[in-house]
Protein backbone atom coordinates (compact mmCIF):
# COMPACT_ATOMS: atom_id res chain seq x y z
CA UNK A 1 0.00 0.00 0.00
CA UNK A 2 1.48 3.35 -0.64
CA UNK A 3 0.83 6.61 1.49
CA UNK A 4 -1.05 9.34 -0.60
CA UNK A 5 -1.72 12.77 0.34
CA UNK A 6 -5.10 13.83 -1.63
CA UNK A 7 -5.85 17.79 -1.86
CA UNK A 8 -8.41 18.91 -3.39
CA UNK A 9 -9.58 22.34 -4.37
CA UNK A 10 -12.18 24.47 -4.23
CA UNK A 11 -14.82 22.59 -2.12
CA UNK A 12 -16.82 23.90 1.00
CA UNK A 13 -16.34 27.67 0.01
CA UNK A 14 -19.55 29.92 -0.01
CA UNK A 15 -21.77 27.20 0.29
CA UNK A 16 -20.41 25.69 -3.05
CA UNK A 17 -18.85 22.10 -3.69
CA UNK A 18 -20.03 21.00 -0.92
CA UNK A 19 -18.68 17.43 0.05
CA UNK A 20 -18.50 16.27 4.09
CA UNK A 21 -15.24 14.87 4.87
CA UNK A 22 -16.58 12.17 6.74
CA UNK A 23 -19.00 11.66 3.67
CA UNK A 24 -15.77 11.71 1.61
CA UNK A 25 -13.75 9.15 3.73
CA UNK A 26 -16.39 7.14 3.16
CA UNK A 27 -16.53 7.33 -0.21
CA UNK A 28 -12.92 6.80 -0.74
CA UNK A 29 -12.95 3.83 1.80
CA UNK A 30 -15.80 1.65 -0.24
CA UNK A 31 -13.33 2.91 -3.46
CA UNK A 32 -10.70 0.56 -1.55
CA UNK A 33 -8.77 3.27 -0.02
CA UNK A 34 -7.17 2.33 3.62
CA UNK A 35 -6.47 4.50 6.81
CA UNK A 36 -8.19 7.05 5.59
CA UNK A 37 -7.98 10.91 7.54
CA UNK A 38 -9.58 14.12 6.54
CA UNK A 39 -7.95 17.43 8.48
CA UNK A 40 -10.62 20.23 8.46
CA UNK A 41 -13.53 21.32 5.84
CA UNK A 42 -11.43 22.05 2.81
CA UNK A 43 -9.95 18.51 1.33
CA UNK A 44 -7.34 17.20 3.22
CA UNK A 45 -7.20 13.56 3.18
CA UNK A 46 -4.57 11.08 3.69
CA UNK A 47 -4.88 7.78 2.85
CA UNK A 48 -3.65 4.49 2.07
CA UNK A 49 -4.33 2.73 -1.61
CA UNK A 50 -2.35 0.20 -3.61
CA UNK A 51 -2.83 1.96 -7.10
CA UNK A 52 0.77 3.09 -7.52
CA UNK A 53 0.14 5.65 -10.53
CA UNK A 54 -0.74 8.72 -9.12
CA UNK A 55 -2.98 10.16 -12.56
CA UNK A 56 -4.86 6.73 -12.45
CA UNK A 57 -6.10 7.08 -9.03
CA UNK A 58 -6.76 11.03 -9.52
CA UNK A 59 -8.73 9.95 -12.08
CA UNK A 60 -10.78 7.23 -10.32
CA UNK A 61 -11.21 9.91 -6.85
CA UNK A 62 -12.28 12.58 -8.84
CA UNK A 63 -15.04 10.15 -11.07
CA UNK A 64 -16.08 8.75 -8.02
CA UNK A 65 -16.92 12.46 -6.56
CA UNK A 66 -18.31 13.70 -9.42
CA UNK A 67 -20.77 11.04 -9.14
CA UNK A 68 -21.37 11.31 -5.17
CA UNK A 69 -21.21 14.37 -5.01
CA UNK A 70 -22.33 16.18 -8.37
CA UNK A 71 -19.40 18.67 -8.27
CA UNK A 72 -15.78 18.21 -10.18
CA UNK A 73 -12.89 19.88 -7.82
CA UNK A 74 -9.73 19.41 -8.89
CA UNK A 75 -7.63 16.91 -7.11
CA UNK A 76 -3.99 16.87 -6.62
CA UNK A 77 -2.38 13.80 -5.16
CA UNK A 78 1.15 13.56 -4.27
CA UNK A 79 2.88 10.14 -2.50
CA UNK A 80 4.33 10.72 0.74
CA UNK A 81 7.48 11.04 -0.19
CA UNK A 82 6.95 14.12 -2.52
CA UNK A 83 5.07 15.70 -0.07
CA UNK A 84 7.86 14.99 2.41
CA UNK A 85 10.16 16.48 -0.44
CA UNK A 86 7.81 19.73 -0.61
CA UNK A 87 8.11 20.45 2.51
CA UNK A 88 11.99 19.91 2.79
CA UNK A 89 12.41 22.11 -0.23
CA UNK A 90 10.65 25.14 1.69
CA UNK A 91 13.12 28.06 0.79
CA UNK A 92 11.50 30.40 3.74
CA UNK A 93 12.65 27.96 7.07
CA UNK A 94 13.68 30.87 8.98
CA UNK A 95 9.70 32.12 8.22
CA UNK A 96 6.88 32.11 10.70
CA UNK A 97 5.24 28.75 9.76
CA UNK A 98 1.48 30.94 9.67
CA UNK A 99 3.26 33.45 6.81
CA UNK A 100 4.51 30.46 4.30
CA UNK A 101 2.24 29.07 1.68
CA UNK A 102 2.78 25.97 -0.51
CA UNK A 103 1.09 26.22 -3.88
CA UNK A 104 1.20 22.26 -5.06
CA UNK A 105 0.93 22.61 -9.15
CA UNK A 106 -0.62 19.96 -11.14
CA UNK A 107 2.43 19.80 -12.62
CA UNK A 108 5.75 21.45 -13.75
CA UNK A 109 4.82 24.81 -15.33
CA UNK A 110 6.68 25.29 -18.98
CA UNK A 111 5.34 28.44 -19.66
CA UNK A 112 5.60 31.25 -16.03
CA UNK A 113 4.78 34.57 -16.25
CA UNK A 114 7.34 35.30 -13.17
CA UNK A 115 7.86 38.98 -14.71
CA UNK A 116 3.82 39.63 -13.78
CA UNK A 117 4.14 37.84 -10.52
CA UNK A 118 7.44 39.84 -9.72
CA UNK A 119 5.62 42.95 -10.58
CA UNK A 120 2.58 42.58 -8.20
CA UNK A 121 4.67 41.26 -5.26
CA UNK A 122 4.55 43.58 -2.29
CA UNK A 123 7.95 44.16 -1.32
CA UNK A 124 7.78 42.36 1.75
CA UNK A 125 6.25 39.13 -0.05
CA UNK A 126 8.99 36.15 -1.11
CA UNK A 127 8.28 33.00 -3.24
CA UNK A 128 9.80 30.79 -4.92
CA UNK A 129 9.09 28.20 -7.32
CA UNK A 130 10.95 24.85 -7.19
CA UNK A 131 9.45 22.01 -9.34
CA UNK A 132 5.84 21.76 -9.32
CA UNK A 133 5.83 23.95 -5.32
CA UNK A 134 5.65 27.70 -5.54
CA UNK A 135 6.81 28.75 -2.27
CA UNK A 136 5.01 32.41 -0.79
CA UNK A 137 6.29 33.90 2.44
CA UNK A 138 3.45 36.45 3.15
CA UNK A 139 4.24 38.22 6.37
CA UNK A 140 1.35 40.27 6.12
CA UNK A 141 -1.00 37.69 5.41
CA UNK A 142 -2.45 36.79 1.92
CA UNK A 143 -6.05 38.06 2.26
CA UNK A 144 -4.77 41.30 0.62
CA UNK A 145 -2.24 39.79 -1.69
CA UNK A 146 -2.36 40.44 -5.25
CA UNK A 147 -0.12 38.17 -6.05
CA UNK A 148 -2.15 35.09 -4.75
CA UNK A 149 -5.26 35.82 -6.69
CA UNK A 150 -2.62 35.61 -9.90
CA UNK A 151 -0.31 32.62 -9.69
CA UNK A 152 -2.33 30.08 -10.80
CA UNK A 153 -2.76 32.24 -13.96
CA UNK A 154 0.82 33.16 -14.37
CA UNK A 155 1.66 29.65 -13.67
CA UNK A 156 -0.46 28.36 -16.23
CA UNK A 157 -1.45 25.26 -14.57
CA UNK A 158 -4.13 24.13 -12.19
CA UNK A 159 -2.95 24.89 -8.33
CA UNK A 160 -4.40 24.44 -4.50
CA UNK A 161 -2.59 26.23 -1.98
CA UNK A 162 -2.09 25.41 1.72
CA UNK A 163 -0.84 27.48 4.76
CA UNK A 164 2.35 26.22 6.97
CA UNK A 165 0.30 24.51 9.49
CA UNK A 166 -1.81 22.67 7.16
CA UNK A 167 1.44 21.15 5.79
CA UNK A 168 2.49 20.82 9.22
CA UNK A 169 -0.45 18.67 10.20
CA UNK A 170 -0.71 17.11 7.00
CA UNK A 171 2.96 15.62 7.76
CA UNK A 172 2.01 14.54 11.25
CA UNK A 173 -1.28 12.34 9.46
CA UNK A 174 1.64 10.90 7.20
CA UNK A 175 3.67 10.12 10.14
CA UNK A 176 6.49 11.60 8.11
CA UNK A 177 9.21 13.42 10.03
CA UNK A 178 11.57 12.93 7.07
CA UNK A 179 11.89 11.06 4.04
CA UNK A 180 10.94 7.41 4.37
Amino acid sequence: MIKWCVLLRGINVGGNNIIPMKELASMLEKMGCEQVKTYIQSGNVVLHHSQSEASTLVELIRQKIADTFQCAPQVMLLNAKQFCTAVQNNPFVEAELKSVHWFFLAEQPTHADLVTLESIKKPTESYELVESVFYLHAPEGIGRSKLVSKVEKCLAVPTTARNGNTVTKLMAMLELSHLD
